[in-house]
């Protein structure tokens, strides 16, 4: 589409509109105007919010293999595990939490 766009269309909108509309822009990285046009063309809008904490979720899931490696090598026989302790596995179990309900509350 190669139309220049020079019309400019009014929606009043209340103090809640306004930012709930900008909060979803900012969520999938467009401009307001962009984005109201692409909401009200049909177009569907992905948001970014979710590929990062899927991302982040990726990252938690590598960590959380790396402390069951540990966890092996604190179980077993091996003198190097001596005053090992399960902080890094719990705080890694925190973390992932927090990330799946900040995905959860985000749809």
């Amino acid at each position: 589409m190669n139309d220049k766009r020079h019309k400019h269309l009014r929606v009043p909108v209340s103090a809640h509109e306004e930012q709930a509309i900008k909060s979803k822009a900012r969520n999938t990285g467009l401009p307001v105007a962009r984005y109201m046009r692409q909401v009200c063309l049909g177009h569907t809008v992905q948001s970014t919010i979710d590929l990062v904490q899927i991302k982040h979720l990726l990252k938690v899931n590598g960590d959380l293999g790396r402390a069951g490696g540990l966890l092996k090598f604190w179980l077993s026989d091996d003198k190097r595990a001596v005053g090992m302790d399960r902080k890094e596995i719990k705080e890694t179990q925190a973390l992932m939490s927090r990330v799946l309900k900040k995905l959860i509350t985000k749809q």
